[in-house]
Formats: C-alpha cells, sequence, structure tokens
C-alpha cells in the first residue's frame, strides 16, 4: 500500500508532511510532493492548491509519477446535510461535479460527458478506516463532533448562500459542498484506484456572515487523516 494524501490549503497538509519520517520532496508542474514513511507505510503528501484543475492535476501525478496506490483527500466543506453542525466530518460515499450541466446533450445532471457513471463511489475500505478512525479519536478524547457517509459535491465556486445552497441538495442530494473532491474521485475512478474524501464541515455554505473556521476544520480533517493511516 502507498497513500497518496492531497490537500487544497497549506494548513490541510502541514501536520501529516510534518510527520513524515525520512522525507523526500519532489516537484513536478510546479508542485510539491514530500514522499516518505507514516506508520511503516509509505506516504506522498502534497498541497494542490484550490480548484478542481489543481485536484485533477495532482491526483494525476500522485498515481503515475509516484505509484500511489490509495488516495485520500483532507480538507474542509460547507455542510449541506441538515444534520451537520460546524466541526461535523463527512466522509464520502461518492462525488460528483454539482457544476457540470450537459444536460442539453443528453446526459444526466452532474454528468461528465463520456463517462458512465454520474457519481464515482469511494473505497469502502478506506470509509470504514475514516469512521474507525474517528472512533480512535474520540475514545482519546481529542474528537467531540460527529461523523457521516455522504455525497461530496464539488464545484470551481464558493457556496456562501443559501439559494446556491438548496439548489446543490435539489441537484444532487449531496451532505456537503466544496472544489476539489470531485476531480480527484474522477481521476482516481478512472485510473481504479480506491479513494476517499473527508471533509471537516467549516461553516453550513449560507452567508457570509456565519461562523466559518477554516483553520480549525482543516486541522480537524488533518488529524482525522493521520489517524486513518495509522488505522489502516
Amino acid at each position: 500500500m502507498k497513500i497518496g494524501l492531497i490537500g487544497a490549503m497549506e494548513v490541510e497538509v502541514q501536520f501529516i508532511r510534518g510527520k513524515l519520517a525520512n522525507p523526500v520532496e519532489t516537484v513536478i508542474s510546479g508542485i510539491h510532493f514530500f514522499e516518505g514513511e507514516l506508520y511503516g507505510k509509505q506516504v506522498v503528501v502534497t498541497q494542490c492548491g484550490v480548484g478542481k484543475v489543481n485536484a485533477a492535476l495532482c491526483t494525476e501525478l500522485l498515481i503515475n509519477s509516484f505509484g500511489v496506490t490509495h488516495v485520500i483527500n483532507t480538507g474542509v466543506a460547507g455542510g449541506l446535510d441538515s444534520r451537520l453542525s460546524v466541526m461535523d466530518i463527512v466522509v464520502s460515499t461518492d462525488a460528483v461535479h454539482h457544476d457540470m450541466d450537459a444536460v442539453a446533450f443528453g446526459y444526466a445532471p452532474c454528468q461528465v460527458p463520456g463517462i458512465d457513471t454520474v457519481a464515482f463511489p469511494a473505497d469502502e475500505m478506506l470509509i470504514k478506516a475514516v469512521e474507525s478512525a474517528y472512533q480512535k479519536g474520540k475514545e482519546e478524547g481529542r474528537l467531540k463532533h460527529k461523523v457521516i457517509r455522504g455525497r461530496v459535491a464539488s464545484g470551481d465556486v464558493f457556496v456562501n448562500s443559501a439559494d446556491k445552497k438548496k439548489k446543490i441538495i435539489e441537484l444532487c442530494g449531496a451532505a456537503c459542498c466544496e472544489m476539489e473532491g470531485a476531480a480527484v474521485a474522477q481521476v482516481c475512478y478512472l485510473n481504479k484506484v480506491p479513494f476517499a474524501i473527508i471533509r471537516c464541515v467549516s461553516d453550513l455554505a449560507e452567508h457570509t456572515d456565519e461562523v466559518y473556521k477554516e483553520e480549525e476544520a482543516a486541522a480537524e480533517s488533518s488529524y482525522i487523516t493521520d489517524k486513518v493511516i495509522e488505522v489502516l
């Protein structure tokens, strides 16, 4: 097993990157990849930057240049599911592009033309590892919120209004929305590489003056990802 870890922002990867044993840095296409060991496993950590193009590029490089066998995408998201509060965790059942619209050509909402599925399914083994890691964190007293399984909806847009939120919920029934996960999922799907997306809810995707805990949520997601590698 060789695990690729992707976060969009520095705060989402710095904790795990700092724990790597004997890290080796490689730069490809301006992206910094750090390869080392964590809990006896080979791990490659990278910050892809914000947006789906960055995430897709990074995922393809992890698979084809570093030979990772599993991919975990860690970070923050806006909560859509009514069960969620700020700082809760969503582990992906699957992922969709909420901003893909080729309906006029006969495709389903959110379906990428030429691909035989609307939603890209996450790996059950990795999903269970996230749930086990979360339980371990709770037992150690570090985690106090909840984790749910759900669909991750991605788009190159920051969702910060009730209208945008409602449209995404009605369109694809997602638990949370963000800007990278579906691109990671699509590349993994095409390469037949198992993946999971871990998202800590930083806000409820409704308006700009609500509670927005980006750094705290990123740290929480990173902590759980570290635990996932430990329990795998």
